[in-house]
């Protein structure tokens, strides 16, 4: 197999991590011994497989509090044959990860990594996508009031992809108070307008 394809800004990334830097250092090793090539997107490393508009996005590596992961792009269509995957949050739809408390750990399961990674290759190989069924969202009254009162702002979220707008609301309903609701509503107007989500840069 051929030296993994590192990135430039993923080097100086798992170089300056301090928090469970052996382990993800260890996981890198895993994931590119598959033949994934090493990309940077959303301010992180992330391994895809392909060029181009094939390209698809394999799995990332995440450091939490207390502990760290190989997440899964795909992770909902793996067939996890070892019952170890977990969805990253309440709201993860299609992503999950491989959770690891120590390098020990990882170690130990650096067969399965591989195993799951593989397969999570095949997934993108025979172009396999996430079909996610539509979701009732509950908007915020206050997003419902600032659509109605702004036609511009309304034309704007209409025109967002499903993805994006869900993520807002989610982040705008998870504030406790009203006050506080309308201010991340008037925070993100202009990312809205200009048909951004959250994350986009």
């Amino acid at each position: 197999m051929p030296d993994p394809v590192t990135h430039p800004k993923a080097d100086h990334w798992y170089a300056t991590r301090e928090r469970w830097a052996e382990e993800r250092r260890r996981l890198r090793e895993i994931v590119l011994a598959t033949g994934v090539t090493e990309t940077w997107k959303w301010t992180q490393p992330c391994y895809v497989r392909g060029e181009g508009e094939g390209q698809g996005n394999v799995c990332t590596i995440w450091g939490y509090k207390d502990h760290c992961a190989v997440g899964f792009y795909r992770g909902v269509l793996l067939s996890d044959s070892e019952g170890l995957l977990v969805a990253p949050g309440p709201n993860s739809r299609a992503m999950r990860k491989l959770v690891f408390a120590s390098l020990e750990e990882v170690e130990a399961a650096s067969d399965v990594i591989t195993a799951y990674v593989e397969e999570a290759i095949g997934l993108v190989d025979d172009g396999r996508e996430v079909t996610l069924g539509p979701v009732e969202l509950d908007y915020p009254e206050e997003l419902v009031d600032a659509l109605d009162a702004d036609p511009e702002l309304q034309e704007a979220w209409d025109a967002l992809t499903p993805g994006r707008q869900r993520g807002y609301v989610l982040h705008i309903g998870q504030a406790k108070q009203a006050e506080t609701r309308v201010r991340r509503i008037d925070k993100w107007r202009g990312a809205i307008l200009a048909g951004k989500g959250m994350h986009d840069r």
